[in-house]
């Protein structure tokens, strides 16, 4: 092999180096930090994701990093989005503003955790750990078959969680109570539902850690936006966390389209486990599926060619272009027709065809937007894990054809090797935290997976 042909193959072999020297550095031994600096606890999704990165060095290791999350679970099944690490007291907001324990039963004493969730991905998490243990090895196989049992009753009641508090009326379609449930913080989806959230005259006072961190504040949430985050928090607990008085009474109720897809995609990979177990609830899950799928399809709308969101409070769409629009590709359900366009509008000068991309990744909100801002957190910059994420789905429905492109160009902007929490689109300056966990996971998948 001449030496211009080789250097992909030593490209990716440095990647996949540095990759799994970044989760080795942010283990703590019983968890893997989701950055070093900004984020020092355990995030929920971070943590199904970081598991899969996991299972490419030590199938086993994996587990324990979702037996850890687990252990913050809440009695009602719910899966919190933060597990805090007790030794680490700097970071906010931290484990005394969610006062989650003092107010409701329903959570744990220790580990301290918050009060809300993000998107369920951890089935997905699971199903893949399993695949790559088996292909690892025979014993690698039989430890993970060993821990699944307690893995699904865990799985099981977080997914029963969801269906019961999160769409209680069945529409196929999760409720969310804040936008950090959403996992994409200060999301354009979320203007118009947070221009309505009065903050609170007694909000507490506080410090930021994260424009601590990243100095450069325009790539972080405005300080309004974060006095409504806060008095959203707050608005919470006074509510007791309780999934009831918050929907009779909560400032920010929207549906999730995005989160909803993942539930589809999630309850149908937890019913193929289910049945591998010989478990009982393997039809249970398969409806959730079904449900979930109908219900994100049914949000399309057809100006945008994007599912949208729905405000609860005032039933009106939430009209925004944002990487969540692409929901139905992540679990299917759409005619032929309409995923056809939803493929080619992906592939259009709004989104991975923008001509000023300098990699061909899905920017978190489309370029041709009047929201979009190339370097403000949710509202333009490219995020590997998601177009990481939105890979491994679409590979996951059979749709190679559509996958193959963007995971090709994803590839290109880790190449560059700052394992960064996310990009300049224009530039690929990047920016947020650096030696993010779940964007070294998501190296870690596409090259080794």
């Amino acid at each position: 092999m001449s030496a211009v042909s080789d250097l992909p193959v030593r490209r990716d072999a440095q990647v996949v180096a540095g990759a799994a020297a970044v989760l080795r550095a942010n283990d703590t031994g019983v968890m893997v930090r989701a950055a070093p600096h900004l984020y020092p606890h355990q995030w929920s999704w971070d943590a199904a994701f970081v598991s899969v990165g996991l299972a490419h060095l030590d199938p086993g290791r994996a587990c324990a990093e979702l037996d850890h999350l687990f252990t913050g679970q809440w009695r009602t099944g719910m899966l919190p989005h933060i597990v805090f690490d007790p030794a680490e007291t700097d970071y906010f907001p931290g484990p005394d503003r969610w006062g989650c324990a003092e107010v409701t039963d329903d959570a744990p004493v220790a580990p301290r955790t918050s009060g809300i969730c993000q998107p369920p991905v951890h089935a997905l998490a699971v199903e893949r750990i399993v695949a790559l243990a088996e292909r690892r090895s025979a014993a690698a196989g039989a430890r993970v078959r060993a821990w699944l049992p307690g893995a699904y009753r865990r799985l099981l009641a977080w997914h029963r969680y969801l269906v019961r508090e999160r769409d209680p009326l069945r529409t196929g379609l999760l409720t969310i109570h804040h936008g950090w449930e959403s996992g994409m913080d200060n999301s354009p989806r979320w203007d118009e539902p947070y221009s309505r959230v009065a903050v609170l005259p007694d909000l507490p006072p506080y410090r930021r850690r994260d424009t601590r961190v990243v100095r450069d504040a325009a790539q972080r949430p405005t300080r309004l936006e974060y006095d409504r985050y806060l008095s959203g928090v707050e608005e919470l607990r006074r509510a007791g966390y309780d999934d009831a008085r918050i929907r009779a009474t909560g400032g920010f109720l929207v549906t999730d389209v995005l989160a909803s897809a993942v539930f589809a995609a999630a309850s149908e990979a937890l019913a193929g486990i289910a049945r591998s177990l010989g478990a009982g609830e393997v039809a249970e899950l398969e409806e959730h599926a079904e449900r979930f799928r109908a219900g994100v399809a049914d949000s399309v709308d057809a100006g945008l060619g994007l599912a949208l969101d729905t405000d609860l409070r005032t039933g009106a769409p939430l009209r925004a272009e944002t990487v969540a629009g692409f929901a139905p590709l992540l679990c299917g359900g759409l005619g032929t027709a309409t995923e056809r366009e939803m493929v080619a509008l992906l592939r259009s000068e709004r989104w991975t065809g923008h001509p000023g991309l300098r990699h061909a990744v899905l920017p978190s909100t489309s370029p041709a937007s009047p929201a979009f801002h190339p370097r403000a957190y949710w509202r333009g910059p490219t995020w590997p894990v998601v177009d990481w994420f939105v890979v491994w789905m679409l590979e996951r429905r059979g749709r190679a054809d559509v996958a193959g492109p963007l995971r090709r160009a994803v590839l290109d902007e880790l190449a560059e090797g700052s394992f960064a929490e996310y990009h300049e689109p224009f530039t690929g300056e990047p920016l947020g935290s650096a030696a993010q966990s779940w964007t070294a996971a998501a190296a870690l998948d596409l090259l080794l997976g």
